[in-house]
């Protein structure tokens, strides 16, 4: 497989677009989470530390609306709500798989 280096604007036009998808401070984590299957918005929450409510909201609705997940409601009371990922978003399973080998090395 080819390794492409960014060298001109339009590369680094689409690295921002990748960015604004996958970039959120919480969205690696989010979708970590989900790569071991569907989870409810609560378990989401409690799975990852320091995250807040106001924040875990905006992230799925940014990953719901680039189509890395999926929101799907329950006709329960009180609602139920899980997400599970795209095809998209389970592309992305070896890409944050690399980038936490790389923490583990270079950032201890």
């Amino acid at each position: 497989m080819e390794v492409k280096k960014i060298k001109n604007f339009e590369d680094q036009c689409v690295f921002q677009e990748i960015l604004k998808v996958i970039g959120g401070k919480w969205s690696m984590s989010i979708i970590y989470m989900l790569f071991s299957g569907k989870k409810r918005f609560s378990e989401l929450e409690r799975s990852i530390p320091h995250i807040n409510t106001r924040m875990l909201v905006k992230e799925l609705k940014n990953l719901v609306e680039n189509g890395v997940i999926v929101r799907e409601v329950f006709a329960t009371v009180p609602a139920t709500v899980e997400y599970s990922l795209t095809e998209k978003g389970e592309k992305l399973e070896s890409i944050i798989d690399d980038i936490y080998n790389w923490g583990v090395v270079y950032l201890n």
